[in-house]
């Protein structure tokens, strides 16, 4: 949050319209809450709800899973999902090896590129710390984003086994008035599933 602000300040900006994606949301919303006269609009792209305390359970996400079962990896990546819900999120490194197709709306060499790519995109150090117990206060935020005035686009990807819709809207609903949209057929980067509908959804949103 202070990057973001420090940032803000450099530029020299009043206020700014601010974007969050999957774990990134949850600094957004902090950042929103705190500095709340200094952003005009929040757009919050298939977000992790671990700021606010919402994680989906495996009945949100086989509801997901039910869509894939035509795709040609399906068999192999669902019998992986279910063992990593069967040990409460663990799993091996093969099983989350075969599940990353889930995690994207059309499992082609831009999604397989992306996925590879992740390892050396990660901070290990940082994801500790991200995740560790008291990084967040739930409660608090979600008190303070029922209070929330500024316009907010809540984005989630018809197919994303990460944050179904489910969880998604449950999140759009902590906002006096947030816009919940579904990108059809989008994973967890609905850019890369469809980037016209993506940029025109969130475009339109920013220019209201």
């Amino acid at each position: 949050m202070d990057d973001i602000s420090d940032l803000q300040d450099h530029l020299g900006l009043a206020s700014i319209d601010l974007l969050g994606h999957s774990a990134g949301v949850n600094i957004a919303v902090q950042y929103a809450v705190r500095q709340q006269g200094r952003v005009t609009r929040l757009a919050l792209i298939t977000p992790s709800g671990r700021a606010v305390g919402l994680e989906p359970d495996s009945a949100m996400r086989r509801e997901v899973l039910g869509l894939r079962q035509d795709e040609p990896w399906f068999a192999e990546a669902a019998a992986s999902f279910e063992r990593v819900a069967a040990s409460d999120g663990g799993g091996t490194e093969a099983d989350w090896v075969a599940m990353a197709p889930f995690f994207y709306g059309r499992w082609d060499t831009a999604a397989q590129a992306h996925d590879a790519a992740e390892a050396k995109q990660t901070n290990e150090d940082r994801a500790r710390a991200f995740g560790a117990d008291g990084a967040f206060d739930p409660a608090a935020t979600r008190a303070a984003l029922a209070g929330f005035g500024p316009p907010v686009l809540v984005l989630a990807g018809g197919v994303d086994l990460q944050r179904p819709p489910a969880i998604v809207a449950e999140f759009a609903a902590l906002f006096p008035a947030a816009r919940l949209v579904v990108q059809p057929g989008a994973g967890h980067y609905p850019w890369l599933d469809d980037a016209n509908w993506f940029v025109s959804a969130v475009t339109a949103f920013l220019a209201s």
